[in-house]
Formats: C-alpha cells, sequence, structure tokens
C-alpha cells in the first residue's frame, strides 16, 4: 500500500514528506493507522546529527497512536479495529528481563529497534524499489506503520488518540521514572532539570504521587510557565538565578531527596549529583549525545550514599502501563491535555525541530489526515 511520510536523509538535508510503499504485516506484526504522533527530542538528536544514524533514509517518530487495520498471522495481542499506542521496545517475552518485568532491557530491543529494522532484519518501507528505515522500528512520521505485535498495546476506545499517542515515549518515561525506575514517596522533595515532554511528565507524575516540594528548572520561562501548571511547586530559571542557591532555600537542611535529569547533557548531571541529599538520588532519564561521559567524586559517593541511576522508558512494562495511564488520563488524574503545546500537519515537521531547537514548551503533535 502506499503511505505518506516524513523522510530523513541526513543531517543537514530538509525533511521531505513523500509517498513510500508499505507492505502488509507479516507473521507476528500489525497495521495501524495513525491518528497522531509527537514529535520527541529523540528524534531530533539524529536530525542534529548527535545520534548516529547508518540506516540510510528514514522515516523518524516513535510516538504515536492509531487504529489497527490488518493483523498478520499469530497475532494474539491485538484485532482488527483496536485502538493502540505505539511503543518502541519490541520484546521477546520469554527472556530474563521480560520475565522480570523490564521489557527494555530485553536483547530483542538492541536487536530491533535500535537498529531500526523488524523482527526478521528488513523494513517494511521502501521508495522505488529501495529500502527505507523505519527509526525505532516504528516509523511514527506515516500515517500507516506497520510494528510487532508488542509495539501496538490496545487501549480504551473512549480515550482521545492524539492524547493517547504522548503515553508512547514521553509519558511512560517521565511517569514511569517517577513510579516505577524511582519510586519517589509522598512528602518526597523532586527536582526536574528539563522541561521538555518528559521532564513536565516527571513532574506530572511526582504530582500523581504526592510529592512535597516538585522544582522546576529550565532556560525558558514558556517551559517554566507549563511545569507550574502541571504541578511544579517552584520554577528556576538558570539564566537569572543560581540554582544552587534557590534549590537550599526551598528544601532547607532536610535536602533533596531526588533530582530527575531530564536533558542529557554532562554538566547538568553533574549538578544533579551535587545537589542532592546524602542518601539522595540522581535518576538520568535524558538521552545524551554520543560520546558524553560524567565525572563524579566516588568518595562522596560512599561517604555520603549518593546514588546515580539510570532510566530508559520509564522502567515501564507496555501491555500493563499505557492502559493504566490512560485511565488516569481520563480520570482526570494525569494532564496530557496540558502536555500538548502544538499541532502540526506532517508536512510542517520541520517547523515542530524548529520549535524544540528554540526551546518552546510543551509536545507537538503531529494529526494525521485519515484520523
Amino acid at each position: 500500500m502506499k503511505v505518506k511520510a516524513a523522510v530523513f536523509e541526513g543531517v543537514g538535508k530538509p525533511i521531505q514528506v513523500e509517498e513510500l510503499d508499505l507492505q502488509d504485516p507479516q507473521e507476528g506484526e500489525v497495521l495501524v493507522r495513525l491518528a497522531a504522533a509527537g514529535v520527541c527530542h529523540s528524534d531530533f538528536h539524529v536530525v542534529k546529527g548527535e545520534w548516529a544514524s547508518d540506516s540510510g533514509s528514514l522515516v523518524l517518530g516513535h510516538e504515536g497512536a492509531g487504529v489497527v487495520e490488518k493483523i498478520g498471522s499469530g497475532v494474539t495481542t491485538v484485532a482488527v479495529g483496536d485502538h493502540v499506542i505505539l511503543s518502541w521496545v519490541p520484546y521477546c517475552g520469554v527472556c530474563r528481563y521480560c520475565q522480570a518485568g523490564k521489557p527494555a532491557l530485553c536483547p530483542k530491543v538492541e536487536q530491533t529497534a535500535y537498529l531500526n529494522v523488524q523482527y526478521d532484519g528488513t523494513s517494511r518501507l521502501s521508495r522505488d524499489g529501495e529500502v527505507v528505515s523505519s527509526y525505532l522500528a516504528t516509523g511514527a512520521f506515516a500515517d500507516h506503520v506497520v510494528v510487532h505485535e508488542t509495539g501496538a498495546v490496545p487501549i480504551r476506545k473512549d480515550a482521545p488518540l492524539d492524547r493517547a499517542a504522548l503515553v508512547g515515549c514521553a509519558v511512560a518515561t517521565g511517569v514511569g521514572a517517577v513510579i516505577n525506575t524511582a519510586d519517589v514517596r509522598p512528602g518526597d522533595s523532586v527536582l526536574v532539570i528539563g522541561c521538555g515532554g518528559v521532564g513536565l511528565s516527571v513532574i506530572m507524575g511526582a504530582k500523581l504521587v504526592s510529592a512535597g516540594q516538585i522544582i522546576a528548572v529550565d532556560m525558558s520561562d514558556k517551559a517554566l510557565d507549563l511545569a507550574k501548571a502541571l504541578g511544579a511547586t517552584a520554577v528556576i530559571n538558570p539564566s537569572s538565578t543560581d540554582v544552587t542557591v534557590a534549590v537550599s532555600e526551598l528544601v532547607g537542611e532536610a535536602g533533596l531527596d531526588w533530582a530527575f535529569e531530564a536533558i542529557g547533557l554532562k554538566s547538568t548531571i553533574e549538578q544533579a549529583y551535587e545537589l542532592i541529599a546524602p542518601g539522595g538520588t540522581v535518576v538520568v532519564v535524558g538521552q545524551s549525545a554520543d560520546g558524553v561521559t560524567i565525572e563524579i567524586d566516588p568518595m562522596v559517593m560512599s561517604d555520603r550514599e549518593k546514588s546515580i541511576i539510570g532510566c530508559n522508558y520509564g522502567s515501564s512494562r507496555p501491555a500493563i502501563d499505557f492502559p493504566r495511564l490512560i485511565d488516569l488520563y481520563m480520570a482526570g488524574k494525569l494532564d496530557l491535555d496540558g502536555l500538548i503545546g502544538h499541532t502540526a500537519r506532517l508536512d510542517e515537521i520541520g517547523d515542530a525541530f524548529e520549535r524544540m531547537r528554540r526551546g518552546e514548551g510543551g509536545r507537538t503533535v503531529i494529526r494525521y489526515d485519515n484520523a
């Protein structure tokens, strides 16, 4: 079938919307007609060249939601007509990581998503007979996608799909970082560095579990305004305020329990580590550019029992967590509406990345004509 997709050809080249060929779903795969896709900083890392891509022509996008139109042989978890959220972690379900409830660590993710291919090592997309790859085995900047059945999570049909799309990356990652990776408790103090889609979702997660102080840090006043609207109790703009002094004034002698770094910069990860109290924990949620390393004092780590932990996809179990997050939204307990800063057409994807470059607040959501 013919699909409309935004194709990335290389750093510095404009992303063009083109008509591509999409094969039918193979064994274990499903065809999804997308209603919406979110624009994530992980896509932007590729656009800027901070993450190398050897896949040639590539359809970016990995945060989306839509309706299942066709299923391949052997599919048991979804049916035609189901409303689904895309997940970019196609997992096997039987390895020790999957059995432990950590599908994002499944080896299948490295063998498929991280190589932009399906289970059989190929792509379902092509252009005039030449292969076009799907980013993270998803390629959500297209009006139809073929994904593995574990990459299409069924949800209730009364949830708006343009909101549901955000759950597929930003919300699952940010909220999951709080409730799965970190286990923030009621009354704990929380610092969030970086108020993009993931950082704002961390703030929503902290509010959801009744954290005490929820302090947001960002260089953009617009992003900080949105952080306050979504649950931050205090905001700090480093361009005009000393973050260390401001945090100390806010949390006092008790110190900072948790710091979530949602940018992926060496400087801010190290800053987060300096700001936590003895016994506190830094959760590295932001994705760094290739080659970034950090420096910490191991004596301070051991003597003061400071911790740094990583967070991939909010330590989420998509089949369980996605429907729960949607239920929380439908119950008015998770403000997905407030997370959206802009809506756009697929041919405006370049503008969406420019907004991200400028640090404008809120997620941009691409809405498809076939929704």
